[in-house]
């Protein structure tokens, strides 16, 4: 179980901080807000982390990794909103280019739809496989750690879930 005793935050940061940052540095980014306010916001997710770890329960570094992305996605929420009740302009859908194309948010729109679908065709270890090395920019090294498998168990699960998904998504990319 994750606790306070357990974990400190030099360790969640040395451990998290870098994909929760490319992460968030994304989303912001998506809405014409800065990567220094990135940084700030994987800041407060791992202090909320280690307030809160009590309450969660450790089944694996997935399961750490996807409460973490959670608590940035709600620290996100909270500052977009914070941002919008203090009138700044910030981009309302997620998935607005920076250039504001309707026609680009579409197509945008519509890949999205078509990657959700193809990930829900995977079979769950190849959906979080598939989770840790595209999402989360984890090597397969860290797959391996994180899912108890080996290194080339791995790079066979990521690899056969891509051909898949490669395969399910060539007429929504084409």
């Amino acid at each position: 179980m994750y606790t306070h005793q357990s974990t400190t935050h030099a360790d969640l940061c040395a451990r998290f901080q870098p994909l929760l940052g490319r992460w968030a540095r994304c989303r912001l980014a998506q809405a014409g807000i800065g990567a220094h306010d990135a940084d700030d916001l994987v800041q407060a997710t791992l202090l909320r982390a280690l307030r809160g770890g009590e309450s969660f329960e450790m089944r694996g570094e997935a399961s750490l990794l996807a409460w973490l992305r959670q608590i940035l996605l709600n620290e996100l929420r909270s500052e977009l909103r914070r941002r919008r009740c203090r009138g700044e302009t910030v981009a309302i859908d997620e998935n607005l280019p920076a250039d504001g194309d309707p026609v680009a948010a579409t197509l945008a729109h519509e890949r999205e739809r078509a990657y959700a679908s193809a990930l829900r065709a995977l079979n769950p270890r190849q959906r979080r496989h598939v989770a840790l090395r595209v999402e989360h920019g984890m090597s397969f090294d860290e797959i391996a750690t994180a899912t108890g498998g080996s290194i080339d168990g791995a790079r066979m699960v990521v690899a056969r879930a891509l051909r898949t998904l490669a395969t399910q998504l060539a007429p929504a990319f084409a």
